[in-house]
């Protein structure tokens, strides 16, 4: 996807051209993550990304915002936001260029799925356009009660755990060690009911995750570090996403 804005039946995407722009995508971002509006969510990653908006055409309301930051491979690591929670040494000797996606968020009283769709379209058109070899960011779980997941955990645990030679190690205080800790079977159908639809996207695209949840109290949630790889990505997926990109 070109800097233009880009529309898609009843949405439009475009990405962040001034100011009172990055300030209605904070102001979006408090809200959903914190509560209200009176405020920004603003931090020391903002001016170092590039920042997608989703509008309904009708009215113009945001309903969704996400940013990308770029780096050239691995020996960037320690300049994304995941970082701060995840030590991330395996992945200094990843060879080709990564995005982290963060701060997705979508306005409280939105719930079309079409709006997800198109946000991973316009994340597929970056990768494509930018030559991005994995997609990375922190999929969150909202609260910080590890008891309301235990089902997604478990599923987690047994099924999209990271590469050994690419698996994130602890560094955050506060962390759910769920790999080695958590002992039940998982209820499939639970699990995929309480995963988080940013999640389970990353998950359909052959995503993998952290062993551990960290326990973050100031955005209150639980989050994985999560790690797509674009080459292992199913054909048919890739079709898809890049169908929603057009």
């Amino acid at each position: 996807m070109n800097e233009a804005i880009q529309e898609v039946g009843r949405y439009r995407v475009r990405v962040s051209q001034t100011a009172r722009d990055l300030r209605a995508a904070q102001r979006l971002r408090q809200l959903a993550f914190h509560g209200d509006d009176t405020t920004l969510d603003v931090d020391a990653y903002d001016p170092h990304c590039r920042h997608y908006l989703i509008e309904d055409v009708a009215n113009g309301r945001l309903v969704c915002v996400f940013r990308m930051l770029p780096l050239n491979g691995g020996a960037d690591i320690d300049r994304s936001y995941s970082a701060q929670f995840y030590e991330l040494d395996a992945l200094k000797t990843y060879p080709g260029r990564m995005v982290e996606m963060g701060r997705f968020c979508m306005h409280p009283e939105v719930h079309d799925a079409d709006v997800l769709r198109i946000a991973w379209g316009a994340m597929t058109s970056y990768v494509d356009e930018n030559n991005v070899e994995l997609l990375f960011g922190c999929a969150s779980f909202e609260g910080t009660d590890t008891s309301s997941y235990l089902d997604s955990f478990a599923m987690l645990r047994d099924r999209h755990l990271a590469p050994n030679r690419w698996l994130p190690r602890v560094k955050a205080p506060n962390v759910f060690r769920f790999a080695s800790r958590l002992r039940r079977k998982p209820n499939l159908k639970a699990a995929q009911l309480s995963m988080p639809p940013m999640l389970r996207s990353y998950l359909l695209m052959g995503g993998w995750v952290s062993d551990h949840a960290v326990v973050d109290q100031k955005m209150n949630t639980l989050h994985v570090f999560t790690g797509v790889e674009v080459k292992a990505i199913p054909a048919a997926r890739k079709r898809l996403l890049r169908a929603l990109a057009c």
